[in-house]
């Protein structure tokens, strides 16, 4: 059976707040199930979602991105709403969506509502990096708040396991070129007795992390040829001082210079033809997915079949 729309819900401790959140999806979306999948709670989380009326399912591997990977893996659904259990996102504006909805917190009430300033200067750092690395114009690469189409969830490899996940999805949308929607979201902080689960330091380094080994996945040649021109850079600060010796005396006097500067070149070189391999690799890939991509398009029509057949 394929659900209309699916509202997954990630949760870790967030009984002060899963309840409403659970009915604000219900009054907005009155046709979709609602998934709670509860990652190792150590309160009443899954016991107030059942009671809410929720699907409720658990996911010990613990982290954001497994709860994510097992969430898509399980669920069929026409559209998908991924949303915290935080209560710190609006559900008015869930019913709109493409391949992949992004819901902007930083274009309206982030910077006023968060009280914490790293995580404010975090988000817009990740934007920024993003969006020049990969040349796009995504307004809120961090939000938890966002919509799916049926391709872009059964497409999607899930390698993060924690909060990195969002910056995962954002770059594998842009770079496969599907379908990205900002929609501006009220965003509001917190309420009292709700504790945030991100670290600031220790996942905005994997967060970085992450960007840039995407970018290193998906862009091979900038990323290597990056590396190769700091190499080029590099010996030839090597060089100088040995040629302008031996314009001086005629002589080489710096053998072990020259020779290391040798080596530093031939890096160089190998980085760069490193990254013409790799790009004609991700090209292939590139192109698998792309017929990935129909066959999951087959797929979705096949379902929605079905469940006409079955809905009659």
């Amino acid at each position: 059976m394929l659900d209309k729309t699916a509202v997954l819900i990630p949760c870790y401790n967030e009984a002060p707040t899963i309840e409403k959140v659970i009915r604000d999806a219900k009054a907005a979306l009155p046709d979709a199930v609602i998934y709670v999948y509860d990652n190792n709670s150590t309160d009443d989380t899954a016991a107030i979602a059942t009671k809410a009326g929720a699907v409720v399912r658990k996911e010990y591997q613990q982290g954001k991105g497994n709860v994510i990977r097992r969430m898509f893996r399980e669920i069929d659904a026409k559209c998908y709403i991924l949303i915290d259990g935080d209560d710190t996102y609006p559900l008015e504006s869930a019913a709109r969506m493409a391949d992949m909805v992004v819901g902007d917190r930083l274009s309206s009430t982030y910077f006023s509502e968060n009280k914490r300033p790293f995580h404010n200067f975090g988000n817009s750092l990740v934007r920024g990096s993003i969006n020049r690395l990969f040349h796009t114009d995504i307004k809120d690469i961090m939000t938890g708040y966002r919509a799916f189409s049926y391709a872009f969830v059964k497409t999607f490899p899930v390698l993060s396991q924690g909060f990195e996940i969002e910056t995962e999805m954002t770059i594998h949308a842009v770079y496969n070129h599907m379908q990205i929607e900002n929609v501006v979201v009220d965003y509001r902080d917190r309420p009292q007795g709700s504790v945030s689960k991100l670290n600031t330091y220790s996942d905005g380094c994997r967060v970085l992390k992450m960007i840039l080994r995407l970018f290193k996945t998906y862009k091979p040649l900038a990323f290597f040829s990056l590396i190769a021109a700091g190499l080029m850079l590099l010996a030839t600060g090597f060089f100088i001082p040995v040629f302008i010796r031996f314009l001086e005396t005629h002589l080489v006097l710096q053998i072990p210079t020259l020779v290391v500067c040798g080596f530093v070149t031939l890096a160089a070189i190998q980085s760069f033809f490193a990254g013409l391999i790799l790009s004609n690799m991700s090209e292939n890939n590139r192109r698998d997915f792309e017929y990935q991509l129909q066959r999951t398009a087959d797929m979705y029509k096949a379902l929605c079949r079905e469940t006409e057949r079955v809905m009659k």
